[in-house]
């Protein structure tokens, strides 16, 4: 193979400093600074070493020197280590933990930002299209820091496309303006709505958006409810309704790896679908199984569920019936009673938000995987999931493992998955790989 000429490393920029600062105060201990950069930021050694290896995050702690102004805070801020070397360009959160979002390697400004925005944007979703087909006309389009869009998440829906800007520094019209037109370019829509996420605006210091749509093909009747397929199968999508962007996308192979390993290892008799939220999981299995059982405390999700078992009915094989109730509740109380099923299917919402919570998740793990092993037959299936990015599939496993010897069942592992490839998971950012799927085989 012909070695083709490397291109000569770029010497590395400095920011500019600032005008020598004045002496301190004598009443002050002397400590020695660095001058600050005329705007931007510098950065600790740690959070240095972690964006050279490709991370895109530094958090507030992690600053050294900010040269900003209060009042009206940049969106675009340069990022230098301590030495002043430029690292490159990210966008500015002043009231988030993760005050630093870098979206380029090099100095940008406002313009050449928004047009490497939209040349993103339009990648991102180049790079889905080949997803789309008759079967599954629904995916997400972009994926935050994973399409190098830091804080932008948008779903498609059948004719729709939902928009999450979750991050201060997206939160401009013009940003707006170019997911619409990119939107409208690339895709036939019917409306392309924004839907925002209530706790990340409000750590990120953000005032409720216009919820009005950003652009509807009829506006005087914008639709913003319709009916998706994923896998050959009908979901309905109300933009007003629902969790995250309105349904778990993310999950959309394991829903059909659940069903084919049903049918695969023969456990096609009685099924459970813990957390089963609108049904994903429960609708699928119910293709190849005789009796599907779906879990959930969330009334409103569901009565979504039922209107989607109506729309697929003639579809499925199975007996389909849904509980309203706390999962850890309902499965202690069956398999202390020695209820029995073929298939279960566990993927709870995430235990672990945050790093402290992963001793407590660990243990919620285990309790729902001992009390499923518990209620398997010989020879059934298990299927367990995480979307705790703070818990590793290893400490994942480990809580299987310790349950399954709980439980004294031998478990074979058959397949470890993870989110569908809409999700697309970047090595240098391990919070990208967030779902875990475990696909099991209980002796």
């Amino acid at each position: 193979m012909t070695k083709q000429p490397q291109p000569k490393q770029a010497k590395p920029q400095k920011v500019p400093r600032a005008a020598k600062p004045a002496a301190p105060s004598a009443s002050l201990p002397h400590t020695a600074t660095q001058p600050a950069p005329e705007a931007g930021a510098r950065i600790n050694r740690r959070a240095a070493d972690r964006l050279r290896a490709g991370h895109l995050w530094v958090y507030a702690s992690d600053i050294e020197q900010l040269v900003a102004d209060k009042d009206a805070p940049p969106v675009l801020l340069p990022v230098a280590d301590s030495r002043g070397m430029l690292l490159g360009t990210a966008l500015f959160s002043p009231a988030s933990q993760i005050a630093l979002r870098m979206v380029a390697r090099e100095a940008l400004d406002e313009a050449a930002w928004l047009a490497l925005f939209e040349s993103r944007l339009r990648t991102a979703v180049a790079r889905r299209k080949s997803l789309l087909s008759g079967q599954t006309d629904s995916c997400r389009l972009c994926f935050s820091e994973a399409d190098e869009l830091p804080g932008l998440v948008i779903d498609k829906y059948g004719p729709l496309a939902v928009v999450q800007r979750l991050t201060r520094g997206l939160a401009r019209p013009a940003i707006a303006e170019a997911c619409v037109r990119v939107l409208r370019d690339e895709l036939e829509l019917a409306s392309i709505l924004e839907r925002p996420d209530p706790r990340m605006r409000e750590l990120e210091g953000l005032a409720a958006p216009d919820l009005s749509p950003l652009w509807a093909a009829n506006k005087k009747a914008p639709v913003t409810g319709t009916q998706f397929s994923l896998d050959g199968l009908v979901f309905h999508f109300d933009a007003n309704a629902g969790q995250k962007t309105g349904a778990f996308l993310d999950q959309r192979l394991n829903y059909a790896a659940a069903r084919d390993w049903a049918k695969e290892l023969g456990t096609t008799g009685r099924a459970l679908d813990v957390c089963t939220y609108q049904g994903g999981f429960a609708l699928h299995l119910a293709e190849v199984c005789a009796q599907v059982t779906g879990i959930d405390a969330s009334r409103a999700s569901l009565e979504v569920a039922e209107r989607n078992l109506e729309a697929n009915r003639t579809k499925l094989k199975a007996e389909v019936d849904w509980v309203e109730a706390d999962a850890f509740e309902v499965l202690r109380g069956w398999s202390d009673a020695r209820e029995q099923f073929e298939t279960i299917v566990l993927d709870p919402p995430a235990f672990a938000k945050s790093k402290r919570a992963v001793e407590g998740a660990l243990r919620g793990y285990k309790e729902l995987n001992l009390r499923a092993l518990k209620m398997l037959k010989p020879g059934g299936l298990l299927v367990t999931c995480s979307c705790s990015h703070h818990v590793s599939l290893a400490e994942l496993e480990g809580v299987v493992a310790a349950a399954a010897a709980d439980a004294h069942r031998r478990v074979r592992l058959r397949e470890r998955r993870g989110a569908a490839p809409d999700h697309p998971v970047v090595l240098n950012l391990p919070e990208t790989e967030y779902l875990k799927c475990l696909v099991l085989e209980v002796e």
